[in-house]
């Protein structure tokens, strides 16, 4: 089970070169779960209103056309962060680190300081 990084996701509905071959067979394989974030989806509708970034009307119907499953925040996830070092100061990727930490997730990201966190990830840019 993978839990999509915010740029990972964008890269995914915008066939960025980016994305590399591995990780997009992985967001393919209809044997896997893919989780996206609540955090992720608040973190691009905060991108959008500020004019920094343009997604679908549809965006979030497009998610559920994509097969992935999504991830609210629970209470649990948000205590969690607490217990993680601070090596990251950006509150959207500590909250999907939690996420991932709490719900034993593998987080599919190019940020290298997950990499700080005891976090399982999976390079995206593979």
């Amino acid at each position: 089970m993978y839990l999509l990084d915010t740029n990972i996701l964008l890269w995914w509905f915008y066939s960025h070169p980016n994305l590399g071959s591995q990780a997009k067979d992985l967001i393919q394989d209809s044997e896997n779960t893919i989780f996206v974030s609540a955090a992720s989806v608040w973190e691009i509708s905060i991108k959008m209103g500020k004019g920094n970034l343009a997604v679908p009307d549809n965006f979030t119907e497009l998610l559920y056309d994509e097969g992935f499953t999504e991830l609210n925040i629970t209470h649990l996830h948000a205590m969690h962060v607490l217990e993680l070092p601070l090596h990251h100061s950006d509150p959207f990727d500590r909250i999907l680190i939690s996420q991932a930490l709490v719900e034993n997730l593998t987080l599919v990201s190019t940020d290298n300081k997950f990499s700080l966190y005891t976090v399982k990830t999976f390079n995206g840019f593979l």
